[in-house]
């Protein structure tokens, strides 16, 4: 797998330690804040719609570039309930709406 550019990955970070440290000041430490499901549902549905539409629904293409099996991203698209990408692409392209 490719690396990634150190850039991105400095921002990726120092946004998400920004961003974490933030809701974790503001959590009470008795109650289940459910974090890692806030992050990673915040951030998964976004990231394959954008990569899916980038891809112009190719789930092939998607799967690698985020560097996960097809037959995941498929999985994971159902779980996050995605809309579907392909038809809104498909009819941009042709002037369907």
């Amino acid at each position: 797998m490719p690396k990634v550019d150190k850039k991105i990955q400095t921002f990726l970070e120092k946004w998400l330690d920004t961003s974490v440290k933030k809701y974790v000041s503001h959590m009470d430490c008795r109650q289940n804040g459910g974090l890692h499901d806030l992050i990673i549902g915040g951030v998964e549905k976004p990231l394959l719609e954008i990569v899916l539409q980038e891809t112009e629904g190719n789930q092939t293409k998607a799967a690698n570039i985020l560097g996960i099996n097809r037959n995941t991203l498929r999985k994971k698209k159902s779980k996050t309930t995605i809309s579907n990408v392909e038809t809104r692409i498909s009819r941009r392209h042709s002037g369907r709406r």
